[in-house]
């Protein structure tokens, strides 16, 4: 089966107005597009702008930021607890308003064994209250982009996963992300990928357009499409002018 690419519109035609995103990703023919943080429209317009084009949504970021300048992300975090298992429900109400598939669950910025157990907890948590049909992801984000972050390691990643043993949470892999940190993204695909249920790509070192950077496109995507994986593939990276002109990798996928 052909591979299957999404948008990622807090990324992808970002010089356009949030609500006109959609209906360029969909004429640039994408049927499922993402948004990291959605939070401050109200669900119901974004979901109007996903019916009218046709499209489906399949992943947000939570807990949603706190608006008056907080981090973005603070599951590990032992002080947050409280905070974090009640700002996940606003984000599962987002999620079921959108049809969402996969709900990123941040960590924030943490560490040592107190916030490993923290995660896990609320991960635990998390997964036992999820909406029917939902999974919740796990992603390492490299402390070049992310300074402080708990979840930097995709053998943290699997120690986590493992820990947690719940059906509905799995790994978000990056390739852009994975190159950062281990220096081969393709590596960490391989070993990895049978905990992936959900994947990103960019290249590196500054996210770039696939193809403009240090990722073997050509090699991942075989790899991605010889380990069985039938999911979306979500294209997550920075432009410099208009997003419809950096889409050629896409043809050669």
């Amino acid at each position: 089966m052909p591979l299957k690419f999404a948008a990622n519109l807090t990324f992808l035609w970002s010089e356009l107005p949030y609500l006109d995103r959609f209906d360029a990703a969909a004429d640039a023919g994408f049927e499922a597009v993402e948004v990291l943080f959605p939070y401050d429209i109200a669900a119901m317009e974004t979901q109007r702008a996903l019916t009218a084009n046709g499209l489906q949504m399949i992943l947000l970021n939570a807990p949603p930021p706190n608006y008056t300048g907080g981090p973005r992300g603070f599951a590990a975090q032992p002080d947050m607890v409280e905070r974090f298992r009640r700002d996940i429900v606003r984000a599962y109400r987002y999620a079921e308003a959108l049809g969402v598939s996969f709900v990123h669950v941040m960590s924030g910025e943490a560490e040592g064994q107190k916030a490993k157990q923290t995660f896990v907890d609320n991960l635990c948590w998390a997964a036992e209250c999820a909406p029917d049909g939902l999974t919740l992801t796990v992603e390492p984000l490299n402390k070049t982009a992310m300074p402080g972050y708990f979840m930097c390691d995709y053998g943290l990643a699997a120690e986590v996963l493992i820990a947690v043993d719940a059906p509905n949470v799995a790994l978000q892999y990056d390739s852009y992300h994975a190159q950062m940190i281990h220096g081969d993204a393709i590596a960490v695909f391989d070993e990895y990928s049978p905990l992936a249920r959900h994947i990103q790509i960019g290249d590196t070192p500054k996210r770039g357009v696939p193809g403009s950077g240090n990722v073997d496109f050509g090699t991942l995507f075989d790899r991605i499409d010889s380990s069985g994986y039938d999911g979306w593939i979500s294209a997550e990276y920075h432009t410099d002018g208009r997003t419809g002109d950096t889409l050629n990798w896409m043809k050669r996928s």
